[in-house]
């Protein structure tokens, strides 16, 4: 019986300023994996810390946390949940089962949607309104009344779409997240995390391009009202953002989930801010937590898809060796000038690897680790295909392999 012992195998490379040999790469780090913050690096000045509830900022390509404070916590994301209204509209539309041109007759219980903090796009009971239309007033005009229309056009009531909306939020990592509406309004069992919503923006820029360029979008026009888009960043040339969605109830605070490109080497962030005490203070502190990120982060790719960590010894196999790798590029950012201070290490999930082995199957665990701590993990992959060798090659196989377990 092979032994399924974790392999002790651990291969140490030093990161240098250029890519290291290294293998085709999976998936980044789990979505539901958050790993503890670097500190600050040396000369690096100590990162902006608001007065908020809650706050981070995220590295887009890894998905991990750069620093942040109390991101864990359960909060109130308010009209931050028409993110993912947006992202249930957009995969629909993805699927085919949803089109643009395709009209929505307007129901009473959307139009009478019309509580305190309600923020409205001002369509009327009876209209056929097109779902492109609906949509940019749920992104761009934050419209309440438009949200119950697009959730009662999808699902079939407020309720079914909210259900659909928890089944996209588990796929796509949101473990902290739970919705009873398509809106936002207050309700005690209506929550998420700042994480959370980095995550489901971060899903919306990855997953949906073409819905999440209307977050661009700085103003919209329905039924002779014009409105413009809260998202006080898109009007600051200084900061390059392009999205994503403000929030806002009294008993809350002001929230907004805004991202930003650095204009030279196309590093992407986001930002969270949770709580804060006016639309200008929101803002601002994005802005200040945006603008850390490009003046002290800098994008890094350690490894390339294609590129070999390894190979290994495989038995009962038509080959003798295994190459292993990661099955997409390993990217991510770091703060600045820290790269020759990064280690890679990796281990194996088992002691022999044994054929038959598919390409793509999971060999081990990948670390990279900054100062000592650990700031990403990703899966090894087998890059290529070992097929099961023939008898005699078996057969000698079985044997070493038995009197390796002796010993």
């Amino acid at each position: 019986m092979l032994s399924k012992i974790i392999s002790t195998l651990i291969a140490s490379v030093l990161l240098t300023g250029s890519a290291i040999a290294m293998a085709d790469a999976t998936v980044n780090v789990p979505e539901s994996t958050i790993l503890p913050p670097p500190a600050p690096s040396e000369h690096i000045p100590e990162p902006p810390a608001p007065n908020v509830r809650a706050y981070l900022l995220m590295d887009y390509a890894s998905g991990r946390v750069l620093f942040g404070k109390a991101y864990e916590d359960q909060i109130d994301p308010a009209s931050l949940t028409k993110m993912m209204t947006s992202y249930v509209i957009g995969q629909e539309i993805r699927l085919g089962r949803l089109h643009l041109d395709d009209k929505v007759t307007i129901s009473e219980n959307a139009w009478s949607k019309n509580y305190s903090d309600s923020s409205k796009m001002f369509i009327e009971v009876g209209k056929e309104v097109p779902v492109e239309l609906l949509n940019k007033g749920i992104i761009i005009a934050s419209g309440n009344d438009a949200c119950i229309a697009m959730a009662e056009h999808i699902a079939g009531s407020e309720s079914s779409c909210a259900s659909l909306m928890n089944e996209w939020a588990k796929r796509i990592g949101l473990k902290g997240t739970h919705f009873v509406n398509s809106h936002g309004l207050y309700d005690e069992n209506h929550y998420s995390t700042a994480y959370d919503m980095a995550l489901l923006g971060r899903a919306l820029i990855r997953d949906l391009p073409e819905e999440y360029a209307i977050y661009s979008e700085k103003e919209f026009s329905f039924n002779g009202i014009k409105q413009m888009n809260r998202n006080k960043l898109l009007w600051d040339t200084t900061i390059n953002a392009d999205g994503i969605k403000t929030g806002h109830l009294s008993q809350v605070g002001y929230n907004l989930v805004a991202s930003a490109v650095h204009p030279t080497n196309g590093m992407r962030l986001i930002s969270v801010i949770i709580g804060d005490v006016s639309e200008k203070e929101r803002a601002a502190h994005s802005k200040e937590l945006l603008r850390y990120g490009m003046r002290f982060y800098e994008p890094y790719t350690a490894f390339k898809q294609g590129q070999v960590l390894a190979t290994k010894e495989v038995r009962l196999g038509d080959r003798d060796t295994l190459s292993i790798g990661t099955a997409s590029d390993v990217s991510l950012v770091v703060p600045v000038n820290s790269v020759n201070r990064m280690k890679a290490e990796y281990s194996l999930d088992q002691k022999n690897l044994v054929a038959p082995i598919q390409k793509g199957t999971k060999i081990g665990v990948l670390n990279l680790s900054l100062d000592g701590k650990v700031i990403y993990k990703t899966n090894l992959v087998a890059l290529n295909e070992i097929k099961e060798g023939g008898f005699a090659s078996r057969t000698w196989d079985h044997v070493v392999i038995f009197f390796k377990d002796l010993f």
